[in-house]
């Protein structure tokens, strides 16, 4: 195969992907980006934890939150759970990789304090025990998925978000994610705006 016509399909592939998403999750991200500004409005903040190429996004979501988007603003309470390696590898060692992001919560968690959860298959152990530490704290939860939403989407409970991206590719679930956060970091940013 030309290696032209491949990165055409990427393209192809990551645009149909984007179409589908925004067919079914505009209010959902619009309902994420309510509850972020609620909470950072109510002085809580925003927890976010994911692995691999999630664990990146729930960097760089922090990092818009914390810095800026692309408005100038106060800074906003963001912490991503997966940057801490002597945290993260010594709750790995005494206890299990499953709880590496739960322990940090049960730490750091308080009743109002939102979760963003990322696993682009629903799978992933260690952020769904986020998520049940998540709501043992009160925590309400944005869960970002993919392909059938995996055991993620029984834990989520009333008042939680599922932005799952309709897609079984991991690469055009990860674009679409990082889509997604940009697009809560910037109704975000239209809201702080908008209060004065």
């Amino acid at each position: 195969m030309n290696l032209q016509t491949r990165i055409q399909q990427h393209f192809a592939a990551s645009i149909d992907t984007k179409q589908k998403a925004l067919a079914v999750l505009q209010e959902p991200i619009l309902t994420a980006a309510t509850m972020v500004f609620t909470a950072v409005q109510n002085g809580n903040k925003i927890l976010s934890c994911g692995n691999g190429g999630s664990a990146g996004d729930a960097q760089h979501f922090s990092s818009e939150m914390l810095n800026r988007f692309e408005q100038e603003r106060r800074g906003l309470p963001a912490i991503a759970l997966t940057t801490d390696t002597s945290t993260l590898t010594s709750i790995a060692n005494d206890y299990s990789y499953e709880r590496v992001f739960s322990r940090q919560i049960e730490a750091l968690g308080r009743n109002g304090d939102v979760l963003l959860a990322i696993s682009t298959s629903g799978n992933s152990t260690n952020v769904n025990r986020a998520i049940d530490a998540a709501h043992d704290c009160g925590m309400q939860v944005i869960a970002l998925s993919g392909k059938a939403g995996g055991s993620m989407k029984d834990l989520l409970q009333a008042g939680d978000v599922e932005l799952r991206v309709p897609a079984d590719s991991t690469a055009r679930i990860q674009e679409t994610h990082l889509l997604l956060i940009h697009c809560i970091c910037d109704l975000v940013d239209q809201m702080l705006l908008t209060q004065g």
